[in-house]
């Protein structure tokens, strides 16, 4: 007897917080239940033979509505509710996400002799992700090593880490703080926050991808994202020019910088 509901995310998480009101035609509230910390919503109180609708809400979700009929048994089984974040847009569930390095890249695009590109990587970083209830409050700070860059080329290498470029003597690390977070459409969102590089902060925007979440084979709980950003060298006070002939540019002025992350749900990574 009672209702019998299941209310999940589209990643199969429960949404603990949902409350299920079941009214019947006349738009009388006739049964308002909360959802336990399973997502499971179990009432015991029976309901008179008929049709009925059932109403699924939570904070930051899209409500969901649905027709049910109850039988003899005086039960409704309203089965697995499926929530969509609010305005369409997805996050993983609320807690602290940490960056795993060995199964994520930084990575950074530049423009080189106006006909090709070179392409980089930073091989030392770290990160956490904090996933709020209110999802605009959710924040992302990540640490980069500047000596890390890795483009294939060591003279190359040794050049970028060098004054002219990233300095990574005097400036060790590349820090990013994100200070706000706003959707941008289906699974996506735009991280606004502060780079720090070379000595220099600016404003810089992250168009960001959620990919997903799942488990993964060490017993933990994964999330992938995807995030590209533009970043101009000058504004960093990397102004290393060198022209070669016709007049064009070495290096591009203009970095495009990509990054493909994978975050363990936990204060720290597996051991």
């Amino acid at each position: 007897m009672g209702l019998r509901a299941q209310v999940r995310t589209r990643d199969g998480w429960a949404v603990q917080h949902a409350v299920v009101t079941v009214t019947d035609m006349t738009g009388a509230q006739v049964l308002r239940a909360a959802a336990n910390e399973d997502g499971a919503v179990r009432t015991d109180t029976p309901l008179q033979a008929g049709a009925y609708t059932v109403i699924v809400t939570a904070v930051g979700y899209a409500p969901a509505a649905s027709t049910a009929l109850v039988t003899a048994s005086g039960r409704v089984e309203a089965g697995t509710v499926v929530l969509a974040r609010q305005g369409g847009v997805e996050l993983p569930p609320p807690g602290t996400w940490s960056l795993d390095p060995a199964h994520s890249s930084v990575a950074a695009v530049a423009q080189h002799l106006g006909i090709s590109s070179v392409h980089g990587r930073f091989t030392e970083f770290s990160g956490r992700i904090e996933i709020s209830e209110e999802v605009h409050r959710s924040r992302v700070d990540a640490v980069i090593s500047a000596a890390s860059i890795d483009t294939g080329n060591g003279m190359r290498d040794k050049h970028l880490r060098s004054p002219d470029f990233l300095d990574s003597d005097r400036f060790p690390e590349i820090t990013y703080r994100s200070i706000g977070l706003a959707p941008a459409g289906p699974d996506r969102w735009t991280v606004h926050g502060r780079l720090s590089m070379h000595g220099v902060e600016r404003p810089v925007d992250l168009n960001l991808s959620y990919l997903g979440t799942g488990p993964d084979p060490w017993g933990g709980v994964r999330a992938a994202f995807s995030a590209t950003a533009e970043l101009r060298r000058e504004d960093f006070a990397m102004n290393y020019n060198q022209v070669v002939q016709a007049g064009i540019s070495a290096i591009g002025t203009t970095l495009r910088v990509e990054l493909d992350i994978q975050a363990v749900q936990g204060e720290s990574l597996p051991s």
